[in-house]
């Protein structure tokens, strides 16, 4: 898969996720519990199990050949994200959030706001590096499950579901973490390139012509002005509908 570039904003979620620290790998939470004495104590509790899912980068919808899979990356976005969901909800579509990890911490509600309208949630790192690949292990692995920690916190104990690495970076390493944290590697067959601004008018060819590509399509409602990006939805959505598709999510 092609990488993004020229994603101005990187620099400045970089700096947001400093101080951000490395997830311990511990299998049990400490809670407080009165003693006899009446002191207070911690007590391990043993946490839920992960299932780990496939490793491989998944593509294929869940409603089989005329599925298509609405995916919004880079949010969530307090000016942007209430109008695609908005859009989602009046359209009866339900998609598929790529969440940035200092963007969910900063804005917990609307990560809330996804999960209550039905809507999935994936792991996109903490800072979206488009040089993940290029990085240490224990640096892709501090992103991933960082990101999964803020994001489950924001959503009230919602976990991803899915892992997208910035830009496509994915690695052997960053696939297999993220599967064994039960979330799917994910990945893209339309890329409407909204981040670059091409006009609505392209993004809705794009998809149009791309779509028998596969069924997994990329969006973003954040990391730029997205008046394009809901203009194009409002179009694309009835459209594919009109053309026999359904909507789904991405298999895991």
């Amino acid at each position: 898969m092609a990488k993004h570039k020229g994603r101005g904003w990187n620099g400045k979620l970089l700096a947001a996720a400093l101080g951000v620290t490395t997830l311990a790998a511990a299998t049990s939470v400490w809670t407080a519990q009165a003693d006899p004495a009446g002191e207070r104590r911690p007590q391990a509790r043993v946490a839920q199990p992960v299932a780990e899912v496939a490793a491989d980068i998944a593509h294929a919808s869940d409603r089989g050949p005329q599925g298509v899979n609405i995916t919004i990356d880079d949010g969530p976005d307090p000016v942007w994200t209430p109008q695609v969901l908005q859009l989602l909800e009046e359209s009866g579509v339900k998609a598929t959030f790529c969440m940035v990890g200092t963007q969910a911490q900063a804005h917990p509600d609307l990560v809330k706001a996804v999960v209550a309208g039905g809507h999935r949630l994936c792991n996109h790192t903490v800072s979206h590096d488009t040089t993940m690949d290029k990085k240490s292990e224990a640096y892709q692995s501090q992103q991933i499950l960082d990101a999964e920690r803020m994001i489950t916190k924001a959503s009230g104990g919602v976990r991803p579901q899915y892992y997208r690495a910035p830009g496509g970076a994915f690695t052997p390493y960053s696939r297999q973490l993220a599967a064994s944290r039960g979330m799917r590697p994910l990945g893209w067959n339309v890329d409407t390139k909204d981040f670059e601004h091409p006009g609505v008018d392209a993004m809705v060819a794009t998809v149009k012509s791309e779509i028998t590509n596969g069924p997994t399509v990329l969006f973003h409602d954040a990391g730029g002005e997205r008046s394009e990006t809901v203009a194009a939805l409002r179009e694309i959505l009835p459209w594919l509908r009109q053309q026999g598709y359904s909507f789904g999510f991405p298999v895991r």
